[in-house]
Protein backbone atom coordinates (compact mmCIF):
# COMPACT_ATOMS: atom_id res chain seq x y z
CA UNK A 1 0.00 0.00 0.00
CA UNK A 2 1.23 3.46 -0.90
CA UNK A 3 1.55 5.61 2.24
CA UNK A 4 -0.57 8.71 2.73
CA UNK A 5 1.04 12.01 1.71
CA UNK A 6 0.45 15.69 2.33
CA UNK A 7 0.04 18.51 -0.17
CA UNK A 8 3.37 20.33 0.06
CA UNK A 9 4.55 23.67 -1.31
CA UNK A 10 7.06 22.25 -3.77
CA UNK A 11 5.87 18.84 -4.88
CA UNK A 12 3.22 17.72 -7.28
CA UNK A 13 0.76 15.53 -5.43
CA UNK A 14 -2.15 13.71 -7.01
CA UNK A 15 -4.59 12.43 -4.43
CA UNK A 16 -7.22 9.87 -5.29
CA UNK A 17 -9.99 10.34 -2.79
CA UNK A 18 -11.90 7.11 -2.40
CA UNK A 19 -13.52 5.66 0.68
CA UNK A 20 -11.49 7.91 2.97
CA UNK A 21 -8.07 6.70 1.72
CA UNK A 22 -5.61 9.02 -0.02
CA UNK A 23 -2.91 7.62 -2.30
CA UNK A 24 -0.50 8.83 -4.95
CA UNK A 25 -1.87 7.57 -8.27
CA UNK A 26 -2.31 8.34 -11.93
CA UNK A 27 -5.99 8.80 -12.63
CA UNK A 28 -7.35 7.25 -15.83
CA UNK A 29 -9.44 9.83 -17.63
CA UNK A 30 -12.62 8.68 -19.27
CA UNK A 31 -13.73 9.99 -22.63
CA UNK A 32 -16.09 12.96 -22.42
CA UNK A 33 -17.62 14.48 -25.56
CA UNK A 34 -21.39 14.46 -25.15
CA UNK A 35 -22.60 18.01 -24.50
CA UNK A 36 -26.02 16.64 -23.57
CA UNK A 37 -24.62 14.67 -20.64
CA UNK A 38 -26.28 15.20 -17.26
CA UNK A 39 -24.16 17.32 -14.94
CA UNK A 40 -23.88 14.42 -12.51
CA UNK A 41 -21.88 12.53 -15.16
CA UNK A 42 -19.58 15.42 -16.11
CA UNK A 43 -16.05 15.55 -14.62
CA UNK A 44 -15.19 19.08 -13.51
CA UNK A 45 -11.73 20.45 -12.69
CA UNK A 46 -11.74 23.64 -10.60
CA UNK A 47 -8.40 25.41 -10.97
CA UNK A 48 -6.54 28.56 -10.10
CA UNK A 49 -3.06 29.82 -10.89
CA UNK A 50 -0.76 32.53 -9.56
CA UNK A 51 1.63 34.43 -11.79
CA UNK A 52 4.34 37.06 -11.67
CA UNK A 53 1.86 39.53 -13.15
CA UNK A 54 3.47 39.30 -16.58
CA UNK A 55 1.73 38.65 -19.91
CA UNK A 56 0.74 35.05 -20.76
CA UNK A 57 3.49 34.75 -23.35
CA UNK A 58 6.14 35.34 -20.68
CA UNK A 59 5.21 32.03 -18.98
CA UNK A 60 5.30 33.63 -15.53
CA UNK A 61 3.22 31.00 -13.71
CA UNK A 62 4.31 30.60 -10.09
CA UNK A 63 1.65 28.23 -8.74
CA UNK A 64 -0.99 25.82 -10.09
CA UNK A 65 -3.76 24.17 -8.10
CA UNK A 66 -6.66 22.06 -9.36
CA UNK A 67 -9.38 19.94 -7.80
CA UNK A 68 -11.35 17.34 -9.77
CA UNK A 69 -14.97 16.46 -9.08
CA UNK A 70 -17.42 13.91 -10.38
CA UNK A 71 -21.03 13.80 -9.30
CA UNK A 72 -20.35 16.52 -6.74
CA UNK A 73 -17.64 14.47 -5.00
CA UNK A 74 -13.95 15.33 -4.98
CA UNK A 75 -11.88 12.74 -6.82
CA UNK A 76 -8.41 14.24 -6.87
CA UNK A 77 -6.14 17.22 -6.19
CA UNK A 78 -3.15 18.76 -7.91
CA UNK A 79 -0.95 21.49 -6.39
CA UNK A 80 2.54 22.69 -7.13
CA UNK A 81 4.66 25.79 -6.96
CA UNK A 82 6.49 26.62 -10.18
CA UNK A 83 9.83 28.33 -10.67
CA UNK A 84 9.15 30.72 -13.56
CA UNK A 85 12.75 31.79 -13.94
CA UNK A 86 11.55 35.40 -13.75
CA UNK A 87 11.83 38.01 -11.01
CA UNK A 88 8.78 38.30 -8.75
CA UNK A 89 7.67 41.91 -8.37
CA UNK A 90 7.29 43.14 -4.78
CA UNK A 91 3.57 43.86 -5.18
CA UNK A 92 3.02 40.21 -6.21
CA UNK A 93 4.87 39.05 -3.12
CA UNK A 94 2.69 41.33 -0.98
CA UNK A 95 -0.46 40.07 -2.70
CA UNK A 96 0.28 36.32 -2.70
CA UNK A 97 3.04 35.81 -0.17
CA UNK A 98 5.09 33.96 -2.79
CA UNK A 99 8.79 34.89 -2.55
CA UNK A 100 11.94 33.85 -4.37
CA UNK A 101 12.96 31.83 -1.33
CA UNK A 102 9.68 29.92 -1.42
CA UNK A 103 10.35 28.85 -5.01
CA UNK A 104 13.79 27.40 -4.31
CA UNK A 105 13.63 23.76 -5.39
CA UNK A 106 10.26 24.14 -7.09
CA UNK A 107 9.97 22.44 -10.50
CA UNK A 108 10.26 24.41 -13.71
CA UNK A 109 7.07 24.83 -15.75
CA UNK A 110 8.34 22.33 -18.32
CA UNK A 111 8.60 19.71 -15.54
CA UNK A 112 5.25 20.41 -13.83
CA UNK A 113 3.09 21.01 -16.89
CA UNK A 114 2.89 17.42 -18.25
CA UNK A 115 1.64 16.20 -14.86
CA UNK A 116 -0.97 18.95 -14.78
CA UNK A 117 -2.25 18.06 -18.24
CA UNK A 118 -2.48 14.42 -17.26
CA UNK A 119 -4.47 15.37 -14.16
CA UNK A 120 -6.74 17.69 -16.13
CA UNK A 121 -7.63 15.02 -18.68
CA UNK A 122 -10.93 15.66 -20.41
CA UNK A 123 -12.62 17.44 -17.51
CA UNK A 124 -14.55 20.66 -17.94
CA UNK A 125 -12.42 23.50 -16.55
CA UNK A 126 -14.00 25.71 -13.89
CA UNK A 127 -12.47 28.97 -12.68
CA UNK A 128 -13.30 32.47 -11.53
CA UNK A 129 -12.54 34.77 -14.45
CA UNK A 130 -11.32 31.58 -16.07
CA UNK A 131 -10.13 33.39 -19.19
CA UNK A 132 -7.18 34.77 -17.24
CA UNK A 133 -6.11 31.33 -16.00
CA UNK A 134 -6.66 29.65 -19.36
CA UNK A 135 -4.75 32.35 -21.29
CA UNK A 136 -1.61 31.57 -19.25
CA UNK A 137 -2.17 27.80 -19.41
CA UNK A 138 -2.82 27.89 -23.16
CA UNK A 139 0.38 29.88 -23.73
CA UNK A 140 2.32 27.36 -21.64
CA UNK A 141 0.76 24.42 -23.46
CA UNK A 142 1.63 25.82 -26.88
CA UNK A 143 5.13 26.86 -25.82
CA UNK A 144 5.93 23.35 -24.60
CA UNK A 145 4.64 21.63 -27.73
CA UNK A 146 1.30 20.29 -26.48
CA UNK A 147 -0.92 22.49 -28.63
CA UNK A 148 -3.99 24.27 -27.35
CA UNK A 149 -5.92 22.77 -24.45
CA UNK A 150 -9.27 21.66 -25.94
CA UNK A 151 -11.24 21.40 -22.69
CA UNK A 152 -14.45 23.37 -22.37
CA UNK A 153 -14.61 26.00 -19.66
CA UNK A 154 -17.16 27.31 -17.15
CA UNK A 155 -16.65 30.73 -15.56
CA UNK A 156 -18.11 31.25 -12.09
CA UNK A 157 -17.89 34.99 -12.75
CA UNK A 158 -20.35 34.68 -15.65
CA UNK A 159 -22.57 32.36 -13.63
CA UNK A 160 -22.67 34.83 -10.75
CA UNK A 161 -23.55 37.73 -13.04
CA UNK A 162 -26.49 35.72 -14.34
CA UNK A 163 -27.69 34.23 -11.04
CA UNK A 164 -26.76 36.80 -8.39
CA UNK A 165 -27.44 40.06 -10.20
CA UNK A 166 -28.76 42.56 -7.68
CA UNK A 167 -27.80 40.44 -4.67
CA UNK A 168 -24.13 41.35 -4.30
CA UNK A 169 -22.33 44.61 -5.03
CA UNK A 170 -19.19 43.08 -6.49
CA UNK A 171 -18.50 39.81 -8.27
CA UNK A 172 -14.99 39.35 -6.89
CA UNK A 173 -14.19 35.87 -5.64
CA UNK A 174 -13.75 37.02 -2.02
CA UNK A 175 -17.15 38.73 -1.97
CA UNK A 176 -18.91 35.76 -3.54
CA UNK A 177 -17.21 33.30 -1.20
CA UNK A 178 -18.33 35.33 1.82
CA UNK A 179 -21.87 35.80 0.49
CA UNK A 180 -22.24 32.07 -0.23
CA UNK A 181 -20.61 31.16 3.11
CA UNK A 182 -17.57 29.36 1.81
CA UNK A 183 -15.61 27.57 4.57
CA UNK A 184 -12.40 28.62 2.77
CA UNK A 185 -11.43 32.25 2.38
CA UNK A 186 -9.56 33.06 -0.85
CA UNK A 187 -6.05 34.33 -0.06
CA UNK A 188 -4.51 34.78 -3.52
CA UNK A 189 -2.87 31.36 -3.17
CA UNK A 190 -3.84 28.85 -5.82
CA UNK A 191 -5.14 26.02 -3.65
CA UNK A 192 -7.20 28.20 -1.30
CA UNK A 193 -8.65 30.12 -4.22
CA UNK A 194 -9.47 26.88 -6.05
CA UNK A 195 -11.28 25.56 -2.95
CA UNK A 196 -13.24 28.81 -2.60
CA UNK A 197 -14.07 28.76 -6.31
CA UNK A 198 -15.30 25.18 -6.01
CA UNK A 199 -17.67 26.15 -3.18
CA UNK A 200 -18.99 29.11 -5.17
CA UNK A 201 -19.43 26.89 -8.23
CA UNK A 202 -21.49 24.25 -6.43
CA UNK A 203 -23.66 26.87 -4.75
CA UNK A 204 -24.32 28.59 -8.08
CA UNK A 205 -24.97 25.25 -9.73
CA UNK A 206 -27.69 24.58 -7.19
CA UNK A 207 -29.37 27.85 -8.12
CA UNK A 208 -28.95 27.12 -11.80
CA UNK A 209 -30.75 23.82 -11.36
CA UNK A 210 -33.82 25.72 -10.20
CA UNK A 211 -34.12 27.32 -13.66
CA UNK A 212 -33.63 24.08 -15.56
CA UNK A 213 -29.84 23.86 -15.93
CA UNK A 214 -29.40 20.10 -15.61
CA UNK A 215 -27.06 19.19 -18.48
CA UNK A 216 -23.70 20.41 -19.71
CA UNK A 217 -25.01 22.27 -22.75
CA UNK A 218 -27.37 24.21 -20.48
CA UNK A 219 -24.50 25.16 -18.19
CA UNK A 220 -22.18 26.28 -20.99
CA UNK A 221 -24.86 28.48 -22.55
CA UNK A 222 -26.39 29.94 -19.39
CA UNK A 223 -24.00 32.93 -18.94
CA UNK A 224 -24.97 34.28 -22.38
CA UNK A 225 -28.71 33.80 -21.91
CA UNK A 226 -31.05 36.59 -22.95
CA UNK A 227 -32.56 39.20 -20.62
CA UNK A 228 -34.93 38.38 -17.80
CA UNK A 229 -38.09 39.32 -19.68
CA UNK A 230 -37.59 36.43 -22.12
CA UNK A 231 -35.43 34.13 -20.06
CA UNK A 232 -38.27 33.31 -17.66
CA UNK A 233 -39.97 31.52 -20.56
CA UNK A 234 -37.15 28.99 -20.64
CA UNK A 235 -39.27 27.04 -18.15
CA UNK A 236 -41.39 26.03 -21.17
CA UNK A 237 -38.50 23.78 -22.23
CA UNK A 238 -38.15 21.82 -19.00
CA UNK A 239 -40.16 18.82 -20.21
CA UNK A 240 -38.81 18.71 -23.74
CA UNK A 241 -36.95 15.47 -24.56
CA UNK A 242 -33.33 15.20 -25.62
CA UNK A 243 -34.19 13.26 -28.75
CA UNK A 244 -34.45 13.97 -32.47
CA UNK A 245 -37.67 15.55 -33.57
CA UNK A 246 -39.63 18.67 -34.39
CA UNK A 247 -40.71 21.54 -32.16
CA UNK A 248 -43.62 23.93 -32.68
CA UNK A 249 -43.83 27.43 -31.16
CA UNK A 250 -47.35 28.60 -30.32
CA UNK A 251 -48.63 32.06 -29.38
CA UNK A 252 -51.33 32.96 -26.85
CA UNK A 253 -54.06 32.04 -29.33
CA UNK A 254 -52.57 28.57 -29.76
CA UNK A 255 -51.53 29.30 -33.33
CA UNK A 256 -48.30 27.70 -34.55
CA UNK A 257 -45.99 30.50 -35.69
CA UNK A 258 -42.72 28.58 -36.09
CA UNK A 259 -41.69 24.98 -36.77
CA UNK A 260 -38.12 23.69 -36.49
CA UNK A 261 -36.21 20.43 -36.35
CA UNK A 262 -33.38 19.28 -34.11
CA UNK A 263 -31.27 16.29 -33.19
CA UNK A 264 -31.80 17.30 -29.56
CA UNK A 265 -35.14 19.06 -29.18
CA UNK A 266 -34.51 20.42 -25.69
CA UNK A 267 -31.05 21.80 -26.44
CA UNK A 268 -32.17 23.43 -29.68
CA UNK A 269 -35.18 25.18 -28.17
CA UNK A 270 -33.18 26.39 -25.16
CA UNK A 271 -30.54 27.81 -27.50
CA UNK A 272 -33.00 30.53 -28.55
CA UNK A 273 -32.64 31.98 -25.06
CA UNK A 274 -28.83 31.89 -25.09
CA UNK A 275 -27.66 35.15 -26.62
CA UNK A 276 -29.12 34.85 -30.13
CA UNK A 277 -29.26 38.52 -31.17
CA UNK A 278 -31.24 38.08 -34.37
CA UNK A 279 -34.26 40.37 -34.47
CA UNK A 280 -36.51 37.53 -35.62
CA UNK A 281 -35.56 35.44 -32.58
CA UNK A 282 -36.34 38.30 -30.19
CA UNK A 283 -39.74 38.69 -31.82
CA UNK A 284 -40.46 34.96 -31.58
CA UNK A 285 -39.58 34.91 -27.89
CA UNK A 286 -41.96 37.79 -27.27
CA UNK A 287 -44.78 35.89 -28.97
CA UNK A 288 -43.94 32.50 -27.45
CA UNK A 289 -46.55 31.06 -25.10
CA UNK A 290 -46.16 27.28 -25.48
CA UNK A 291 -43.83 24.75 -27.07
CA UNK A 292 -45.10 21.50 -28.56
CA UNK A 293 -42.90 18.75 -29.91
CA UNK A 294 -42.98 15.57 -31.89
CA UNK A 295 -40.27 12.96 -31.29
CA UNK A 296 -38.80 11.29 -34.38
CA UNK A 297 -36.76 8.14 -34.74
CA UNK A 298 -33.84 9.79 -36.54
CA UNK A 299 -32.69 12.91 -38.36
CA UNK A 300 -34.23 12.14 -41.75
CA UNK A 301 -37.66 11.62 -40.19
CA UNK A 302 -37.27 14.94 -38.34
CA UNK A 303 -36.42 16.76 -41.59
CA UNK A 304 -39.39 15.29 -43.44
CA UNK A 305 -41.76 15.92 -40.52
CA UNK A 306 -40.65 19.54 -40.41
CA UNK A 307 -41.49 20.02 -44.08
CA UNK A 308 -44.91 18.41 -43.65
CA UNK A 309 -45.80 20.46 -40.57
CA UNK A 310 -44.71 23.71 -42.22
CA UNK A 311 -47.00 22.87 -45.16
CA UNK A 312 -49.84 22.05 -42.76
CA UNK A 313 -49.59 25.08 -40.46
CA UNK A 314 -47.94 27.64 -42.77
CA UNK A 315 -46.21 29.38 -39.79
CA UNK A 316 -45.65 33.10 -40.26
CA UNK A 317 -42.03 32.97 -39.08
CA UNK A 318 -41.00 30.14 -41.46
CA UNK A 319 -40.72 32.59 -44.32
CA UNK A 320 -38.06 30.83 -46.39
CA UNK A 321 -39.37 27.28 -46.11
CA UNK A 322 -43.12 28.02 -46.24
CA UNK A 323 -44.51 26.48 -49.46
CA UNK A 324 -46.27 28.67 -52.03
CA UNK A 325 -50.06 28.49 -52.16
CA UNK A 326 -49.82 27.37 -55.77
CA UNK A 327 -46.67 25.91 -57.40
CA UNK A 328 -45.45 26.57 -60.93
CA UNK A 329 -44.62 23.98 -63.59
CA UNK A 330 -42.80 24.13 -66.92
CA UNK A 331 -44.95 22.35 -69.48
CA UNK A 332 -44.19 21.20 -73.02
CA UNK A 333 -47.60 21.39 -74.67
CA UNK A 334 -49.11 18.68 -76.89
CA UNK A 335 -49.98 20.99 -79.80
CA UNK A 336 -49.11 20.34 -83.44
CA UNK A 337 -46.10 22.60 -82.84
CA UNK A 338 -45.36 22.08 -79.11
CA UNK A 339 -44.07 25.03 -77.06
CA UNK A 340 -42.96 25.69 -73.50
CA UNK A 341 -45.33 27.37 -71.07
CA UNK A 342 -45.42 28.24 -67.38
CA UNK A 343 -48.44 26.59 -65.79
CA UNK A 344 -50.03 26.19 -62.37
CA UNK A 345 -51.24 22.62 -62.91
CA UNK A 346 -50.09 19.34 -64.40
CA UNK A 347 -51.86 18.62 -67.71
CA UNK A 348 -52.34 14.87 -68.31
CA UNK A 349 -51.89 15.13 -72.08
CA UNK A 350 -48.75 17.31 -72.10
CA UNK A 351 -45.54 15.93 -73.59
CA UNK A 352 -43.33 16.87 -70.64
CA UNK A 353 -43.28 18.62 -67.27
CA UNK A 354 -40.52 20.03 -65.08
CA UNK A 355 -40.96 21.28 -61.52
CA UNK A 356 -42.69 22.11 -59.31
CA UNK A 357 -41.09 25.50 -58.68
CA UNK A 358 -41.64 27.81 -55.72
CA UNK A 359 -41.96 30.91 -57.88
CA UNK A 360 -42.73 31.96 -61.40
CA UNK A 361 -39.21 33.40 -61.66
CA UNK A 362 -37.65 29.99 -60.93
CA UNK A 363 -39.78 28.32 -63.59
CA UNK A 364 -39.09 31.09 -66.09
CA UNK A 365 -35.32 30.62 -65.63
CA UNK A 366 -35.70 26.98 -66.74
CA UNK A 367 -37.79 27.98 -69.76
CA UNK A 368 -35.17 30.55 -70.77
CA UNK A 369 -32.45 27.91 -70.42
CA UNK A 370 -34.36 25.59 -72.74
CA UNK A 371 -34.89 28.46 -75.19
CA UNK A 372 -31.14 29.16 -75.15
CA UNK A 373 -30.27 25.47 -75.63
CA UNK A 374 -32.78 24.61 -78.41
CA UNK A 375 -34.70 26.23 -81.24
CA UNK A 376 -38.07 25.44 -79.67
CA UNK A 377 -40.71 28.03 -80.62
CA UNK A 378 -40.98 31.04 -78.30
CA UNK A 379 -44.13 32.80 -79.49
CA UNK A 380 -47.70 31.64 -78.81
CA UNK A 381 -49.30 32.77 -82.06
CA UNK A 382 -51.40 30.09 -83.79
CA UNK A 383 -49.70 28.55 -86.85
CA UNK A 384 -50.34 30.61 -90.00
CA UNK A 385 -51.82 33.56 -88.10
CA UNK A 386 -49.13 36.02 -89.21
CA UNK A 387 -48.10 37.26 -92.63
CA UNK A 388 -44.44 37.05 -91.65
CA UNK A 389 -42.24 35.30 -89.13
CA UNK A 390 -42.10 36.60 -85.57
CA UNK A 391 -39.06 38.44 -84.28
CA UNK A 392 -37.58 35.30 -82.66
CA UNK A 393 -37.69 33.47 -86.00
CA UNK A 394 -36.28 36.48 -87.86
CA UNK A 395 -33.29 36.54 -85.47
CA UNK A 396 -32.78 32.80 -85.94
CA UNK A 397 -33.38 32.07 -82.24
CA UNK A 398 -36.20 29.62 -82.83
CA UNK A 399 -38.26 27.79 -85.41
CA UNK A 400 -41.74 29.24 -85.46
CA UNK A 401 -44.88 28.19 -87.38
CA UNK A 402 -46.70 31.49 -86.88
CA UNK A 403 -46.37 32.48 -90.59
CA UNK A 404 -47.47 29.05 -91.82
CA UNK A 405 -44.27 28.22 -93.73
CA UNK A 406 -42.68 25.78 -91.21
CA UNK A 407 -43.40 22.09 -91.97
CA UNK A 408 -44.12 19.86 -88.97
CA UNK A 409 -41.44 17.37 -90.06
CA UNK A 410 -38.75 20.03 -89.74
CA UNK A 411 -39.95 21.10 -86.30
CA UNK A 412 -40.35 17.58 -84.87
CA UNK A 413 -36.58 16.92 -84.26
CA UNK A 414 -36.41 20.05 -82.07
CA UNK A 415 -39.13 18.68 -79.80
CA UNK A 416 -37.62 15.18 -79.82
CA UNK A 417 -34.20 16.54 -78.90
CA UNK A 418 -35.60 18.57 -76.00
CA UNK A 419 -37.47 15.58 -74.58
CA UNK A 420 -34.43 13.34 -74.98
CA UNK A 421 -32.25 15.95 -73.27
CA UNK A 422 -34.51 16.01 -70.24
CA UNK A 423 -35.17 12.26 -70.01
CA UNK A 424 -31.99 10.59 -71.32
CA UNK A 425 -29.00 12.78 -72.19
CA UNK A 426 -28.88 16.16 -70.41
CA UNK A 427 -25.68 17.12 -72.24
CA UNK A 428 -27.83 17.78 -75.33
CA UNK A 429 -29.27 20.76 -73.45
CA UNK A 430 -26.50 21.76 -71.07
CA UNK A 431 -23.51 21.62 -73.42
CA UNK A 432 -24.89 24.39 -75.70
CA UNK A 433 -25.40 26.58 -72.62
CA UNK A 434 -21.84 25.95 -71.48
CA UNK A 435 -20.54 26.79 -74.96
CA UNK A 436 -22.49 30.04 -74.90
CA UNK A 437 -21.06 30.95 -71.48
CA UNK A 438 -17.54 30.39 -72.85
CA UNK A 439 -18.26 32.55 -75.88
CA UNK A 440 -19.67 35.39 -73.79
CA UNK A 441 -16.76 35.19 -71.37
CA UNK A 442 -14.24 35.43 -74.23
CA UNK A 443 -16.07 38.54 -75.43
CA UNK A 444 -15.83 39.92 -71.89
CA UNK A 445 -19.62 40.07 -71.65
CA UNK A 446 -19.47 38.76 -68.12
CA UNK A 447 -22.88 39.95 -66.96
CA UNK A 448 -24.62 38.09 -69.79
CA UNK A 449 -22.43 35.04 -69.14
CA UNK A 450 -23.55 35.07 -65.49
CA UNK A 451 -27.20 35.11 -66.57
CA UNK A 452 -26.66 32.04 -68.77
CA UNK A 453 -24.71 30.36 -65.96
CA UNK A 454 -27.68 30.80 -63.60
CA UNK A 455 -30.04 29.37 -66.21
CA UNK A 456 -27.69 26.42 -66.71
CA UNK A 457 -27.79 25.68 -62.98
CA UNK A 458 -31.56 26.04 -62.80
CA UNK A 459 -32.07 23.60 -65.69
CA UNK A 460 -29.49 21.10 -64.39
CA UNK A 461 -31.14 21.12 -60.95
CA UNK A 462 -34.61 20.66 -62.42
CA UNK A 463 -33.48 17.71 -64.55
CA UNK A 464 -31.58 16.12 -61.65
CA UNK A 465 -34.55 16.34 -59.31
CA UNK A 466 -36.91 15.00 -61.98
CA UNK A 467 -34.61 12.01 -62.47
CA UNK A 468 -34.41 11.31 -58.75
CA UNK A 469 -38.19 11.47 -58.42
CA UNK A 470 -38.78 9.08 -61.30
CA UNK A 471 -36.14 6.67 -59.97
CA UNK A 472 -37.87 6.50 -56.58
CA UNK A 473 -41.25 6.16 -58.31
CA UNK A 474 -39.94 3.19 -60.28
CA UNK A 475 -38.30 1.58 -57.25
CA UNK A 476 -41.59 1.63 -55.32
CA UNK A 477 -41.26 0.50 -51.72
CA UNK A 478 -37.66 0.70 -50.42
CA UNK A 479 -35.93 0.06 -47.11
CA UNK A 480 -32.62 1.81 -46.43
CA UNK A 481 -30.50 2.03 -43.29
CA UNK A 482 -27.45 3.90 -42.05
CA UNK A 483 -25.47 4.54 -38.86
CA UNK A 484 -28.20 6.81 -37.40
CA UNK A 485 -31.13 4.52 -38.23
CA UNK A 486 -33.20 3.71 -41.26
CA UNK A 487 -36.28 4.63 -43.26
CA UNK A 488 -38.97 3.07 -45.41
CA UNK A 489 -39.59 5.06 -48.60
CA UNK A 490 -42.75 4.51 -50.61
CA UNK A 491 -42.62 6.06 -54.10
CA UNK A 492 -40.59 9.05 -52.86
CA UNK A 493 -42.54 9.50 -49.61
CA UNK A 494 -41.33 8.66 -46.12
CA UNK A 495 -43.50 5.79 -44.89
CA UNK A 496 -41.63 4.86 -41.69
CA UNK A 497 -38.37 5.33 -39.79
CA UNK A 498 -36.44 3.70 -36.98
CA UNK A 499 -33.52 4.45 -34.71
CA UNK A 500 -30.53 2.11 -34.29
CA UNK A 501 -31.64 -0.91 -32.29
CA UNK A 502 -35.36 -0.37 -32.91
CA UNK A 503 -37.53 -2.88 -34.67
CA UNK A 504 -38.63 -2.27 -38.25
CA UNK A 505 -41.88 -0.26 -38.43
CA UNK A 506 -44.78 -1.11 -40.67
CA UNK A 507 -45.19 1.26 -43.63
CA UNK A 508 -47.73 4.00 -42.89
CA UNK A 509 -48.72 4.42 -46.56
CA UNK A 510 -50.50 1.92 -48.71
CA UNK A 511 -48.32 0.09 -51.21
CA UNK A 512 -49.17 0.35 -54.89
CA UNK A 513 -49.17 4.16 -55.18
CA UNK A 514 -49.53 5.11 -58.83
CA UNK A 515 -46.26 6.60 -60.15
CA UNK A 516 -46.37 10.21 -61.34
CA UNK A 517 -44.14 12.08 -63.77
CA UNK A 518 -43.19 14.80 -61.27
CA UNK A 519 -44.27 15.76 -57.74
CA UNK A 520 -47.60 17.56 -57.49
CA UNK A 521 -46.55 20.08 -54.82
CA UNK A 522 -43.35 21.74 -53.66
CA UNK A 523 -43.74 19.99 -50.29
CA UNK A 524 -43.82 16.62 -52.02
CA UNK A 525 -40.81 17.61 -54.13
CA UNK A 526 -38.75 18.79 -51.16
CA UNK A 527 -39.52 15.64 -49.19
CA UNK A 528 -38.39 13.49 -52.11
CA UNK A 529 -35.23 15.59 -52.49
CA UNK A 530 -34.37 15.13 -48.79
CA UNK A 531 -34.88 11.38 -49.06
CA UNK A 532 -32.82 11.13 -52.24
CA UNK A 533 -29.98 13.15 -50.70
CA UNK A 534 -30.12 10.90 -47.62
CA UNK A 535 -30.00 7.75 -49.75
CA UNK A 536 -26.77 8.96 -51.31
CA UNK A 537 -25.17 10.19 -48.10
CA UNK A 538 -22.25 8.40 -46.48
CA UNK A 539 -22.97 5.12 -44.76
CA UNK A 540 -26.56 4.69 -45.98
CA UNK A 541 -27.25 1.46 -47.87
CA UNK A 542 -30.32 0.18 -49.67
CA UNK A 543 -31.46 -3.00 -47.92
CA UNK A 544 -34.23 -3.98 -50.33
CA UNK A 545 -36.75 -2.55 -52.79
CA UNK A 546 -39.79 -3.77 -54.68
CA UNK A 547 -38.04 -2.84 -57.96
CA UNK A 548 -34.61 -1.65 -59.07
CA UNK A 549 -33.41 1.82 -58.08
CA UNK A 550 -31.56 3.20 -61.09
CA UNK A 551 -30.72 6.36 -62.98
CA UNK A 552 -30.23 7.01 -66.72
CA UNK A 553 -26.77 6.05 -67.96
CA UNK A 554 -25.78 9.61 -68.83
CA UNK A 555 -25.34 11.84 -65.75
CA UNK A 556 -26.36 15.48 -65.52
CA UNK A 557 -23.19 17.48 -66.29
CA UNK A 558 -22.31 20.45 -64.14
CA UNK A 559 -20.39 23.64 -64.81
CA UNK A 560 -16.97 22.21 -63.97
CA UNK A 561 -14.80 23.97 -66.53
CA UNK A 562 -16.02 27.57 -66.42
CA UNK A 563 -16.13 30.07 -63.58
CA UNK A 564 -17.85 33.38 -64.30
Amino acid sequence: MVPDVLVTEHLFVLQSVARGRTSVATMAQRSFQDLSAPLADVPFCVLDIETTGSAPGDLGITEIAAIRYLGGCETGRFQTLVDPGLPIPPFITVLTGITHALLVGAPKLAEAFPSFLEFLGDAVVVGHNVRFDMSHLQAASVAHGYGRIPNRTVDTLGMARRLLAGEVRTMKLGALAAYLRSPVTPTHRALADAEATAHVFWELLGRAGAIGVTHLDDLLAMPTARGKADYRKIALTDRLPRRPGVYLFRDRKGEVFYVGKALDIRSRVRSYFYGDDRRSVAQMLRELDAVDHQVCANEIEAEVTEIRLIAEHRPRHNRRSKPPRSPHFVRLTAEEFPRLSLARTIAPGALLHLGPFRSAAAGRAVIEALWDATRIRRCSHPPGSRTGPCSFAQLGLSLCPCDGTLPAARYRPVVTGLIRGVTEDPSLLLDPLEARISSLARQRRFEEAAWVRDRHRALATAIERRRAWRSMQHAGLMRAEGPAGGAIIDHGHLAGAWAPGDGLPLPTMAAGIAPTEIPRTTTEAEEAHLLWRWLYSGGVRLADASASLSLPARPVPGLTRIAV
